[in-house]
């Protein structure tokens, strides 16, 4: 039985098929992590997000994590999905769900699974104003 979901796409994410995937009747916990664009940082307006990958490292990376979260956190099965391509407002650009016997493990393995991915996984974002725009990169 697989338990990761892995997946880069310029659709729109769906959450119920990230909870789908990891809901079990052995599970008493699923977390999840949802990123929306906002429509500020630093004091300037956002107009939209464009993100990009190096996909075929990007999706080893994301496996490497969801690997070492299931094997860390004793989780159960857990889905990361992430978004390509020009984000609007309140699109969402990254789902991950976590699904555990117990809460604290998703819940640990949620966050370790979105800060890793946030470092290590070759995806950039760029940030679109009104007067130009900024790649935003604080990994790879």
């Amino acid at each position: 039985m697989d338990k990761i979901s892995i997946k880069i796409t310029n659709k729109k994410l769906n959450l119920q098929d990230c909870y789908d995937f990891v809901d079990d009747p052995s599970c008493g916990g699923i977390v999840t992590f949802i990123g929306t664009v906002r429509n500020s940082t630093k004091n300037k307006t956002v107009n939209l997000l464009d993100f990009s990958a190096y996909e075929p490292m990007a999706i080893k990376e994301m496996e490497k994590i969801a690997e070492k979260a299931l094997k860390k956190f004793s989780v159960f099965k857990i889905a990361i999905h992430h978004a390509i391509g020009e984000l609007q407002i309140g699109d969402i650009p990254v789902i991950i769900a976590v699904s555990s016997a117990h809460r604290k493990a998703a819940f640990d393995a949620c966050e370790y699974a979105i800060d890793t991915l946030k470092e290590t996984v070759p995806i950039w974002k760029k940030e679109h104003f009104d007067d130009g725009e900024v790649w935003v990169n604080s990994h790879p």
